[in-house]
């Protein structure tokens, strides 16, 4: 079905409760683990229906946030989410202490009772007040984030339609691209602190609720990290201190050189050539089209997966003034439609969400024929894999895109995939110290991103920026507002994904079935397990780091 075409109806979430309920009595009145089992498919179906309606509401509220009538059902699900989630524990609660446990572990895995043991560490109906709250700041935070009206170029803009101004070849019009933003987030500041400060102080209370020392051990539960914890993350960090840091600056001073600079500035940040970065020579709806070419050519399995999405009209990838900003993959269960969400600006990222998104959605197209609904429940850091692993696997199709720079591309695409890793472990470091220290002030907490900056970006020069030599680039970034300690799961998934990109240049054939293996398993073992069984080396693993650089020094000689 089209999703156009998909119709909607706001969930009666007492009728929901009390279907729930009569689900819970049916299932303590089973006599046998297959009857339990019976009940637990009647209960898919009831989840399938609320989660579909839900998704549906959050795109087309997310397709334009000045709609009154997605902007009140968004609120209303604000609110009832909650109440839902725990309604659902309170199901979930009843599976894990089933006497025919065996049985049912047989049926939907050992990772799914782990994952509703960390379920009821992570919510307790005396959180649903905070967890509103919490939702209501977050929405806060997007709206201000969505208004923005930037007079630029004789134009009215948004963020992600100054984006193509922020990597412009010529420097003087990044240079006022980059004053605009630096102006509305300096505009803004107070707010977003305040914003900010209250989420933090809220996700405190949450985990002191819970009975622990802080949000850190609650927010790693939210991640469903159920194999893996801070130490690990800890080592992993380390690890890229100490050999990715230097490869990544390497790359920094190589960009330096090809852009004729004698020093990077900040506004120099996501622009690697002179004459400007590559950009795709086609229209959205020819991009899409390439994106068919490409994704019938790679394999059946691709190819039927994008056909469906084409002829669903599964993708909203046109900026809009009053449209979300940012990018993301969903699924509607009732539907098995994943649906890819972005915002095309002319830049290369619009490709980005042909292969990245598409990724997510492509595995996401394939556990939809799982009947087992806990094995779609993936951990991020394996959901990450399958999405920069697919940037890789079709880079032989970029000249479909990028004509007679998709050389250009690919050169751009690989450092920009190795300069990341230390970003994205500098938000994770930053997250750790903001929640171990909640009482941090909103000028303590940009000194942090500063100092830390250092350790990670040493390259990265603000000048004197009102906004950015401040240190308030983190608030560009709304995973830390939106998804706290999401951000290391890309860190994870793209060591994952460069083990990918060198081992496709060896052997492609062996590299995509190890790929598609790892899109199939889902969540049915654990992340460490899986990384294992389909020929990668776990990201934690000493050395790890280390090996990947030694590989991928060849590429940037």
């Amino acid at each position: 079905m089209k999703f156009k075409d998909m119709p909607y109806e706001r969930v009666d979430f007492d009728r929901v409760e009390k279907e729930m309920k009569a689900l819970m009595e049916e299932f303590d009145a089973a006599k046998s683990g297959e009857e339990q089992f019976e009940v637990h498919r009647k209960y898919y179906k009831l989840t399938d229906q609320v989660e579909t309606a839900m998704t549906i509401v959050h795109i087309r509220y997310d397709a334009d946030t000045s709609d009154e009538f997605y902007s009140k059902e968004h609120e209303f699900y604000d609110e009832k989410g909650p109440v839902y989630s725990n309604l659902v524990l309170e199901y979930q609660k009843k599976l894990y202490a089933s006497p025919y446990r065996s049985y049912l572990e047989e049926k939907i895995g050992s990772v799914a009772f782990k994952n509703m043991e960390i379920a009821q560490k992570a919510m307790d109906e005396k959180l649903i007040p905070l967890m509103q709250e919490e939702n209501a700041l977050v929405l806060e935070y997007n709206k201000i984030i969505a208004s923005a009206k930037i007079q630029f170029d004789g134009k009215e803009l948004n963020l992600s339609l100054l984006r193509p101004y922020r990597v412009s070849p010529d420097r003087s019009v990044r240079a006022a691209a980059w004053k605009k933003t630096s102006e509305f987030y300096e505009e803004n500041a107070e707010k977003l602190d305040e914003i900010f400060d209250k989420l933090v102080k809220n996700r405190t209370e949450q985990a002191k609720k819970m009975g622990y020392e802080n949000y850190l051990e609650l927010g790693y539960y939210r991640m469903n990290r159920n194999c893996y914890g801070q130490k690990e993350v800890e080592a992993f960090r380390s690890q890229v201190k100490e050999f990715f840091v230097p490869f990544a600056e390497r790359l920094h001073d190589r960009r330096r050189a090809r852009l004729g600079l004698d020093k990077l500035k900040f506004i120099d940040a996501s622009v690697y050539f002179k004459d400007g970065n590559p950009a795709p020579v086609g229209t959205p709806d020819e991009i899409l089209a390439a994106g068919q070419k490409m994704y019938s050519e790679l394999s059946p399995e691709t190819k039927e997966f994008y056909d469906f999405m084409m002829e669903n009209e599964l993708f909203d990838v046109l900026g809009r003034k009053s449209k979300r900003a940012g990018g993301y993959m969903t699924y509607m269960p009732v539907y098995s439609s994943p649906f890819v969400f972005a915002n095309f600006n002319g830049t290369s990222g619009d490709v980005d969400v042909i292969t990245h998104e598409c990724g997510h959605a492509f595995q996401g197209y394939l556990s939809g024929k799982d009947p087992i609904r806990e094995h779609s429940n993936i951990g991020m850091e394996t959901a990450e894999i399958h999405s920069m692993a697919m940037e890789f696997f079709t880079q032989k199709w970029m000249p479909l895109f990028f004509g007679e720079r998709s050389g250009d591309y690919i050169e751009m695409h690989l450092e920009d995939s190795a300069a990341f890793i230390p970003y994205g472990c500098m938000v994770d470091e930053f997250q750790h110290i903001i929640y171990e220290n909640p009482g941090m002030t909103p000028a303590q907490r940009h000194a942090a991103w500063l100092e830390l900056e250092k350790e990670y970006r040493p390259h990265q020069d603000y000048e004197d920026d009102a906004f950015y030599g401040k240190g308030g680039y983190w608030q560009n970034q709304l995973h830390i507002y939106n998804y706290p300690l999401y951000y290391i799961d890309y860190c994870l998934a793209q060591t994952c994904a460069l083990q990918y990109k060198v081992w496709m240049d060896e052997n492609f054939e062996a590299a995509w079935e190890s790929y598609l293996k790892l899109c199939r398993l889902s969540a049915s073992d654990f992340y460490t397990n899986m990384i294992k069984e389909v020929g990668l080396m776990s990201p934690f693993e000493p050395g790890c780091l280390k090996n990947i650089v030694e590989k991928l020094e060849k590429y940037v000689k």
